[in-house]
C-alpha cells in the first residue's frame, strides 16, 4: 500500500514539474514575440521620416518665388514639425510602455499596447506619405509636365501634318481650325513662360487645357471632312434626286403626300445648317450620327418609291381580276335565284338550305361596296397605291370566301339531281340483281326451292317499291331516297348471295351422292348415310344433305370434301 502511494506521489510530482517547465517555455516564447514585435515597430517608426521627405521639403523651400508657394511650403514645414516633434515622440513612448509591460510580465497588457502602437504608426506613416506626395507635386512639377507637354507636341505635329495634307477637305472650317491651332501654340508658349517664371502651380492647369484642346482638335481633323462631305455634297445630291423622282411619279399619277417629302427636305436643310454652325465652333457632338440618320432616311425613300410602283402594278392587276370575278359571281348568283324556285319544288329543301343563297348575295353586295370605294379613291387620287393594293387584296380575299361558299352551295344543289339520277341507275341495277338471283335458282332446276329465298325475294321487291314511291314524290327527299336505295341494294345482294350459296351447296350435295353410290353396296353405313342424304336433298335441305353424304363417304375415303371441291372448280 505504501509502495502504491509512493508511485502516485512520484507521478504527481513529475506532472507538476512538466507543467512548470511548459509554463516557463510559453512565457519565454511570448516575451520573445513581444520583443520581436517591438523591434519591427521600432524600425517602421524610424522609417516614417525618410530621407526623401527631408530632401523634397528642402527642394520645395528653394522653389518659393511667390506668396502662394511660400504659404504652401510653410504649411508643409509645420506638418513636418508636427510629425517630427509630436507624433514621433508619442510613438517612442508607446513602444517603451509596451516594453516595460513585457518586462513586468504583463503579457496581455503588452500585446494591447503594441496593437495601439501599430495602429498609430500606420496613421503617422500615412500622414508622412501624403505630405511627401503633395511636396513632390511641386518639386517634380516641371519634369512631369515637361514630359506630358513633349508627348502632346508630338501628337500636335501629327495633327497639323494630317490637316495640311488634306486641307481642301475642310473648306470653310479651315479658318476656325487654324485659329484653334494658334490658340494651342499660345498655350505651348505660356507653358514655357511659366517654367521660366517658376510658376509651377500653373503648369498642370496649362497641360490639362492643352490636352483637352488637342484631343478636341484631333477629333475635328478626323471627322470634319466626313461631316463637310455629307452635309454639302451627299445629302444635297440625295435630296435633289429624291425631289426629282417624287415630282415625276406625282405627274404619273402616284400619290406621295403621305411621305411628306417637301417638309422633310426643308427640315433637313435646317438640320444641315445647324450642324455646319456647330462645326464652325468645332462642336461635332452627334453630327455624324445625325447626318447618317438623314442619309438612311433618304435611302429608305427609294424603297418607298419601289413599293409604290409595285403597288400600282399589283393594284391594276388586282382591279381587273376582282372586276371579272365579281361579274362572273354576280351572274351565277342571279341564275341561281332564277332556278332556286324549281329546285325547291323538285326537292325537299329546308329553309336554311334556301337561306344560304340570300346570305351569299348579301356578302357579295358587301364586296361590291368595298370594291366601289376603292375605285372611288383611285379616281380622286387621295391614297397611295401601296395601300390601295393592300385594300384590293383584302377585297379579293373576301370575294374568295363568297366564291367558296357559292361553289359549295352549287355542289350541294347539283348533287340533288345527281343523287336522283344515281338512284334511278341503281334501281335498274337492283332489279337486275333480283332477276339474276331468280334465274340462278331456276337454271339449276332444284327439286325444291327453300322458303328463305322466297322471303328474301319479297323483301327485295318491297324495297324496290319504296324506291319507286320516293322517286314519284314531289318534292323528292334525297336523303330518304338514298336511304331507300341503300336498303334495297343490300336486300338484293343478300338475295343473290342466298341463291348462289343454295345452288352451290345443292350442286355439291348432288355430286357427293353420285360419287358415294360406288360405295353403297360395299358398306352398309355408307349406304345408310347416302339414303338419308338423298332424302334431305329431295326435301330441299341441301346443307344437311351435303353434311350427311360427306360424313358417310368419309368413312371409306377420308378427305372427300377437299376432293369434291377440286372436282367442282375444275
Amino acid at each position: 500500500m505504501n509502495k502504491v502511494t509512493a508511485i502516485i506521489a512520484l507521478v504527481f510530482l513529475v506532472i507538476m514539474g512538466l507543467l512548470f517547465v511548459l509554463r516557463l517555455i510559453i512565457k519565454r516564447k511570448n516575451k520573445n514575440n513581444i520583443s520581436a514585435t517591438i523591434d519591427y515597430l521600432t524600425t517602421e517608426k524610424n522609417m516614417i521620416i525618410s530621407d526623401s521627405l527631408i530632401t523634397e521639403l528642402g527642394k520645395a523651400s528653394k522653389l518659393v518665388n511667390n506668396k502662394k508657394i511660400e504659404k504652401q511650403v510653410s504649411d508643409w514645414k509645420k506638418r513636418f514639425e508636427d510629425i517630427e516633434k509630436i507624433d514621433m515622440p508619442k510613438l517612442t513612448d508607446e513602444l517603451i510602455e509596451a516594453e516595460n509591460l513585457s518586462v513586468n510580465k504583463d503579457i496581455d497588457g503588452a500585446y494591447i499596447a503594441l496593437q495601439k502602437c501599430e495602429k498609430d504608426i500606420f496613421l503617422v506613416e500615412a500622414k508622412a506619405t501624403s505630405l511627401l506626395n503633395e511636396i513632390r507635386d511641386l518639386t517634380e512639377s516641371e519634369e512631369r509636365n515637361r514630359e506630358a507637354v513633349t508627348k502632346l507636341k508630338s501628337i500636335y505635329r501629327e495633327i497639323i501634318f494630317k490637316y495640311n495634307k488634306n486641307k481642301n477637305d475642310y473648306q470653310n472650317v479651315s479658318n476656325r481650325i487654324e485659329l484653334q491651332f494658334e490658340n494651342i501654340d499660345k498655350l505651348f508658349s505660356a507653358f514655357e513662360t511659366s517654367v521660366q517664371n517658376k510658376e509651377y502651380e500653373e503648369l498642370s492647369k496649362i497641360v490639362k487645357v492643352l490636352d483637352d484642346m488637342i484631343n478636341n482638335i484631333s477629333i475635328v481633323i478626323d471627322e470634319a471632312p466626313t461631316i463637310v462631305m455629307m452635309a454639302t455634297m451627299v445629302l444635297p445630291k440625295k435630296m435633289s434626286d429624291i425631289k426629282s423622282v417624287s415630282t415625276k411619279m406625282t405627274k404619273d399619277g402616284y400619290n406621295l403626300e403621305y411621305l411628306n417629302i417637301d417638309y422633310n427636305i426643308e427640315e433637313t436643310n435646317k438640320k444641315i445648317e445647324e450642324i455646319m454652325d456647330r462645326l464652325n465652333v468645332l462642336n461635332l457632338q452627334d453630327s455624324i450620327f445625325d447626318l447618317k440618320t438623314l442619309i438612311d432616311y433618304y435611302e429608305g425613300l427609294y424603297s418607298d418609291f419601289d413599293a409604290e410602283k409595285r403597288g400600282k402594278k399589283n393594284f391594276e392587276r388586282g382591279i381587273i381580276n376582282v372586276d371579272e370575278r365579281l361579274r362572273k359571281t354576280t351572274s351565277i348568283v342571279k341564275n341561281l335565284y332564277l332556278e332556286i324556285g324549281n329546285i325547291k319544288d323538285t326537292y325537299d329543301l329546308s329553309d336554311d338550305e334556301v337561306k344560304i343563297v340570300d346570305e351569299i348575295n348579301n356578302e357579295l353586295n358587301e364586296v361590291k361596296e368595298s370594291f366601289k370605294a376603292i375605285n372611288d379613291r383611285t379616281l380622286i387620287k387621295v391614297m397611295p397605291y401601296s395601300r390601295l393594293s393592300n385594300e384590293c387584296e383584302m377585297v379579293a380575299v373576301n370575294l374568295s370566301k363568297v366564291e367558296d361558299k357559292l361553289e359549295t352551295t352549287l355542289k350541294n344543289l347539283g348533287s340533288l339531281k345527281e343523287d336522283e339520277a344515281r338512284a334511278r341507275d341503281q334501281l335498274y341495277e337492283i332489279k337486275n340483281i333480283i332477276n339474276n338471283s331468280k334465274y340462278k335458282i331456276k337454271d339449276y332446276d332444284l327439286p325444291l326451292i327453300p322458303s328463305k329465298f322466297y322471303i328474301e325475294l319479297k323483301e327485295a321487291y318491297d324495297a324496290v317499291k319504296e324506291i319507286n314511291k320516293e322517286i314519284d314524290k314531289k318534292p323528292i327527299s334525297i336523303k330518304t331516297l338514298n336511304l331507300r336505295v341503300d336498303t334495297a341494294r343490300d336486300l338484293a345482294l343478300k338475295l343473290y348471295q342466298t341463291a348462289s350459296s343454295t345452288t352451290k351447296t345443292a350442286a355439291m350435295a348432288e355430286m357427293a351422292i353420285v360419287y358415294g353410290n360406288r360405295y353403297r353396296s360395299s358398306n352398309k353405313d355408307v349406304e345408310k348415310g347416302l339414303i338419308e342424304g338423298t332424302k334431305a336433298f329431295e326435301n330441299g335441305d341441301y346443307t344437311k344433305s351435303l353434311e350427311l353424304v360427306l360424313g358417310a363417304i368419309n368413312i371409306v375415303e377420308p378427305g372427300i370434301q377437299k376432293k369434291l371441291l377440286n372436282m367442282m372448280e375444275s
